[in-house]
């Protein structure tokens, strides 16, 4: 079944806006900063809401349209993760001395291989929801 121009459209918006964040993309144990995982993730809620509103209800709420793949992408794939690990993060960085930099003080924190585990597989789920994303958008 061929999906009609705003749902490939819409579909096209949140695959984009999720394949080129850390959202899917690997964050290697010496790489990058979690703080600013957290960021990027945080900000798909109002970019996917804004998408979803501009398209309408036209892109639909049912599991195979892509209104409901982004619902599930926000409340079943980040909320649960940005709810658990921004205010555990946010508390650790609260105690972060001046000497020392947040990235050095952020890999130091005990639960910095727990959160960076997580998110790896966050990152899978979300491929999954983006491959979805992909084949309604026929790319």
């Amino acid at each position: 079944m061929e999906a009609d121009p705003c749902q490939k459209k819409a579909a096209w918006s949140i695959y984009i806006e999720l394949v080129t964040r850390i959202a899917v993309e690997s964050l290697e144990d010496d790489q990058g900063i979690l703080r600013e995982a957290l960021t990027s993730l945080y900000n798909l809620f109002s970019i996917t809401r804004e998408v979803l509103k501009e398209a309408g209800p036209d892109v639909g709420a049912t599991d195979s349209t892509v209104g409901g793949i982004a619902i599930r992408v926000l409340n079943d794939g980040l909320r649960p993760f940005l709810s658990k690990w921004h205010p555990l993060l946010q508390d650790w960085e609260s105690k972060r001395p001046s000497n020392k930099s947040p990235r050095e003080y952020e890999n130091e924190w005990p639960q910095c291989m727990e959160m960076r585990e997580e998110l790896s597989g966050l990152r899978q789920n979300l491929w999954d929801y983006a491959n979805a994303l992909a084949e309604i958008a026929k790319v």
